[in-house]
């Protein structure tokens, strides 16, 4: 076994990378206080082809030399929008026909093995502050919630983390029909 080079990869250009069909992943930052998370899930949706990233509140946006350490260039190739208001971009998602998900521990939530997706259906995922997660606000006007089961003695996970897990199961269940 050999690792591969670089130059195997097949790495889209910028210019592909935006003329690409996307998945139908659309990703919502409440809040978040951390570059470095916020660089992290920009990596993210940029490697599943994500449609494009909201980031509320508090969350910093590009260009920012903290968020490039992690983005590694992503922010060049994600489209982005800020807005202040969380709950006016969910009310905008859900006025376009788009699924909101808050990703959070909340009654009545999904867990992520178990969540269907729908065939031509798009969905809107927010993630929350690392410290307080998705406002209740935020949630309440939500679609529903999908939960990561987590078996240890912590009962969180980093955002950037959160991230990827789900929008990995997503992105599989929608692609190969898991």
């Amino acid at each position: 076994m050999r690792k591969l080079e670089n130059s195997e990869l097949e790495r889209k250009s910028i210019e592909a990378f935006k003329e690409s069909e996307k998945t139908p992943i659309i990703l919502v930052l409440e809040d978040i206080r951390s570059l470095h998370n916020i660089g992290s899930v920009f990596r993210t949706a940029d490697a599943f082809l994500i449609e494009k990233i909201y980031l509320c509140g508090i969350t910093a946006t590009p260009p920012n030399k903290e968020i490039h350490k992690t983005a590694l260039g992503a922010t060049e190739t994600v489209i982005w929008e800020h807005n202040d208001n969380v709950l006016e971009v969910i009310e905008n998602l859900k006025k376009d026909n788009i699924t909101t998900l808050a990703i959070e521990q909340v009654e009545s939530a999904i867990f992520l093995q178990d969540f269907k997706v729908e065939k031509d259906k798009k969905y809107a995922l927010v993630f929350g502050n690392e410290v307080y997660g998705v406002s209740q606000e935020a949630v309440a006007l939500c679609d529903g919630s999908i939960e990561i089961p987590q078996l240890g003695t912590k009962h969180s996970l980093n955002i950037s983390v959160s991230a990827g897990i789900v929008v990995w199961d997503l992105f599989q269940k929608i692609n190969w029909n898991l």
